[in-house]
């Protein structure tokens, strides 16, 4: 917070600073009638007729009332993490887009329409990469009229949390009733790590090009095999792993220096024994193999287990996204 010379708390923003990554203190009256502070931190997404609306790291928007600031300031974007590969959030959005390529897709300026049939969130929503060139309420409804042509929901993934990221965006689309369904994290970490993990298991598994039945079976979000087969493939260097009768699957794309890993599964009767890490070691040695040094993947926000599997393979997270969905008016 912004102490004075003389020792007090000063408000050191304005409306004009809408867009800008803020911390602010307020205070309100507690359960026992004392005083209370409160901090928050993030992006200052509105300021309007007494309201700010701070929108956090993790898609969170709060509402603070003008009238119950004692403190703020403007800070520079969140500190750069001390392990794992640099990146931005553009490269890291890209790179996920070409593992998860749609059917269909079209340009609406820069954001890119992606169709597939409804299998899977990323590949049927909108990638706001840049600006729609027309104004957002005309470029959402082209959004709604797009998808309802396909006869799908419409949902836009947008992203907070790092620099460069669409605080500003996700404020629009909740002003307008969308609403945020799904929120994922997009972690990475150095790639040979992964490959030198003490993993027996993985010289038991077997690498393929093309997922097989029973592959998808334990993938298990399959309705459409051939749909399936067709969406997963796609990609610079698939790579699908898989362990006998089908314990644990998982799959990886190997994309320059980026080893993306997805669909990491295991057979519930063998959780806790070692076999997500055996799939995902023997995914990195490969993708090693072909250059790759850097790795990513994304995971729900309250998948409490994959979370902690991924903690102990080094990776962090560098931003989050959403899937926002219109609600029918």
């Amino acid at each position: 917070m912004e102490i004075t010379a003389g020792g007090l708390l000063e408000v050191r923003i304005t409306p004009a600073d809408v867009g800008k990554r803020v911390s602010v203190r307020r205070v309100e009256a507690g359960l026992s009638g004392s005083p209370e502070f409160t901090d928050t931190v993030g992006v200052l997404t509105s300021w309007n007729e007494g309201v700010l609306l701070i929108t956090k790291k993790n898609g969170q928007s709060v509402r603070i009332a003008e009238s119950s600031l004692v403190a703020g300031k403007i800070v520079p974007p969140a500190p750069a993490r001390r392990r794992g590969p640099a990146a931005s959030f553009e490269e890291l959005a890209r790179v996920a887009a070409r593992s998860w390529q749609p059917l269909e897709s079209e340009q609406l300026g820069g954001w890119t329409l992606r169709a597939a049939a409804g299998f899977t969130r990323r590949a049927n929503s909108v990638l706001p990469l840049g600006d729609p060139g027309i104004p957002l309420d005309d470029a959402l409804a082209r959004v709604t009229s797009w998808y309802a042509e396909r006869a799908l929901p419409a949902y836009v993934q947008a992203a907070t949390g790092a620099a460069g990221t669409q605080e500003l965006l996700c404020a629009e689309l909740e002003r307008r009733g969308w609403v945020s369904e799904v929120s994922a994290e997009v972690r990475t970490g150095a790639l040979a790590p992964v490959g030198d993990v003490d993993a027996p298991a993985a010289e038991s598994v077997r690498l393929t090009r093309v997922p097989d039945e029973e592959w998808l079976g334990r993938y298990g979000k399959v309705s459409d095999p051939d749909l399936a087969r067709r969406m997963l493939v796609e990609g610079p260097s698939v790579w699908f792993a898989a362990l006998p009768g089908g314990r644990a699957v998982g799959r990886c794309v190997v994309d320059g220096r980026w080893a993306g890993f997805a669909a990491v599964t295991v057979d519930p009767a063998h959780r806790r024994e070692g076999l997500a890490t055996a799939v995902m070691a023997a995914l990195a040695r490969r993708a090693l193999e072909e250059g790759a040094s850097a790795a990513w993947l994304q995971v729900e926000a309250d998948n409490a287990g994959a979370l902690a599997l991924y903690d102990g393979l080094g990776f962090s997270t560098h931003h989050m996204y959403h899937h926002y969905r219109r609600v029918a008016q």
